[in-house]
């Protein structure tokens, strides 16, 4: 009976690439992590320049010999098929809006690293 449970943790033999991932470094200037309200206002903004996305809002911890690291991060991931014949005019799209919706968050909240 224990085998047909869902695993708690389990290997990824196989990952597809996304078409075009934007990342926002969004811990860096927000000193904070995205909140899912925030995450949703994202994708009200990409809604409707793409039918189909996934962003991933993610703490990472990297830890190296000498180094550890903890950032807050936003990723957008479009799918191979939904990029089209102009990924870079797309790219630049996206970054746009995701600059300005994280830059509208950082306001809102008035947690900004900008100005320091």
């Amino acid at each position: 009976m224990r085998d047909q449970e869902p695993a708690i943790s389990f290997r990824v033999l196989e990952h597809d690439e996304p078409g075009l991932e934007v990342r926002v470094n969004f811990g860096v200037f927000a000193g904070r992590s995205a909140t899912p309200a925030e995450v949703d206002a994202l994708a009200e903004q990409l809604r409707s320049r793409l039918p189909s996305f996934t962003i991933v809002a993610e703490e990472r911890h990297e830890f190296g010999r000498a180094v550890e690291t903890s950032l807050h991060q936003v990723m957008i991931e479009v799918p191979r098929d939904q990029v089209g014949e102009s990924p870079e005019v797309l790219a630049e799209q996206i970054v746009l809006a995701a600059n300005g919706w994280a830059l509208d968050c950082i306001d809102r909240r008035g947690s900004s690293q900008l100005a320091e």
